[in-house]
């Protein structure tokens, strides 16, 4: 699971509210989370191979929002790889992580691995919200025609750039003036958890946000298209507003117990002694959330591709073979039509205000289009409607 705690129990001299959480049966916190991390990591990657019979997204052109996805599923696999070899060595070699609790150890490994595991893990699930955030922004960006592929080196830079950022920055002030001194007062940690919640708390406040806009977009983009709203479009534009909630609805389920938790624990912290018998119910439920944090968490890869392509199926096609791109055969079969030109092609200036009286329909379909990718029945609904489709 991902968590600032990790980070902080890495400090020998750490807080009783992390001392209570890591000490709960480690065991089988680590069991749990390595049964989750692996089961979603294996779903995952099976989600994402190419399957038998299954003919490839046709796209208008290559989209942002599609790229964005990809790497929200990488950043969840490689974290739930790093959770995985956390727990592994965690439960595998019990002695080695015993040092960390050493104040003045001279072995310096046992921190080094507790802090780089930790960091590891935060930076991943950091760069994953900071990813989806982008998602919604492109996607409001596409509907008004105000984004493309050459924006996604901005998102680049400012996911990894404000996930590197943030996440040095709360390292370096937790473990200010030294990893053995840290958390000496709630003036290292909070800096930290700040840093840490800040990307989850955006994701959870705007993107719903960002979402409604887009669907309302899409809905005036619809009705503009032809100048009515059917029955298919209807469809399509209700499809698109699901899997917003959907991804929204994933993002929820697997944060929201960190964010509870995280609460329980700081009221524990300003308590003068979180082993008094008044405050059972408060360790019972931080400790409760903790074992859900760790199934939970991981499991967040899985479920993002079910709510951006549901369930692609098992049947694995490894076999590599060459598709053919749309347009290729399309500018190919022009060639030959066209190979012995006439001196004055009189149909020429008719095909010209065609092309320029679809423009616009076009992109409202490769708006609409780069929205519901993943989702086969949208996009044939969407080509069989287009005004393009209509006229070849």
């Amino acid at each position: 699971m991902a968590s600032p705690r990790l980070e902080t129990y890495c400090c020998p001299n750490r807080d009783a509210a992390t001392q209570l959480v890591m000490n709960f049966q480690p065991e089988v916190f680590c069991g749990v989370c390595i049964g989750s991390a692996s089961i979603s990591l294996l779903l995952t990657i099976l989600q994402l191979l190419p399957k038998k019979g299954q003919s490839p997204r046709k796209m208008p052109k290559a989209s942002s929002s599609s790229t964005i996805l990809l790497l929200i599923s990488i950043c969840d696999i490689l974290g739930g790889l790093g959770m995985i070899f956390r727990s592994s060595v965690w439960l595998g070699f019990p002695g080695f992580i015993a040092n960390i609790s050493v104040v003045n150890g001279t072995d310096v490994w046992p921190s080094t691995f507790c802090v780089g595991s930790a960091m590891w893990i935060q930076l991943l699930y950091s760069a994953g919200f900071w990813w989806l955030f982008c998602y919604a922004v492109d996607s409001y960006l596409v509907v008004r025609r105000s984004a493309g592929l050459s924006t996604i080196v901005l998102y680049h830079m400012m996911t990894w750039g404000l996930a590197v950022l943030l996440c040095v920055e709360g390292i370096a002030l937790l473990y200010y003036p030294s990893l053995s001194s840290c958390e000496n007062g709630l003036e290292h940690a909070i800096p930290h958890y700040i840093t840490t919640y800040v990307p989850l708390l955006l994701v959870l406040v705007v993107n719903p946000i960002l979402f409604r806009r887009t669907v309302s977009a899409v809905a005036s983009l619809l009705k503009g298209r032809q100048g009515i709203y059917t029955e298919n479009e209807r469809r399509l534009g209700t499809e698109i507003q699901m899997r917003f909630f959907k991804i929204m609805l994933v993002f929820v389920i697997c944060w929201s117990s960190n964010i509870i938790n995280e609460t329980l624990l700081f009221y524990l912290e300003l308590q003068p002694d979180i082993n008094e018998m008044p405050l059972k119910n408060i360790r019972s439920a931080a400790l409760i959330t903790w074992i859900i944090m760790g199934v939970l968490n991981p499991m967040q890869g899985f479920l993002f591709t079910l709510a951006f392509y549901g369930w692609t199926g098992w049947r694995v096609d490894l076999k590599w073979r060459k598709r053919e791109i749309p347009w290729e055969s399309m500018s190919s079969s022009t060639v030959g039509e066209n190979a012995y030109p006439s001196p004055v092609n009189y149909q020429s200036n008719i095909h010209d205000s065609k092309k320029i009286s679809t423009t616009d329909s076009q992109q409202t379909d490769e708006a609409i289009s780069m929205l519901s990718e993943g989702n086969t029945s949208s996009d044939e609904r969407l080509t069989r409607s287009s005004p393009i489709y209509q006229g070849w």
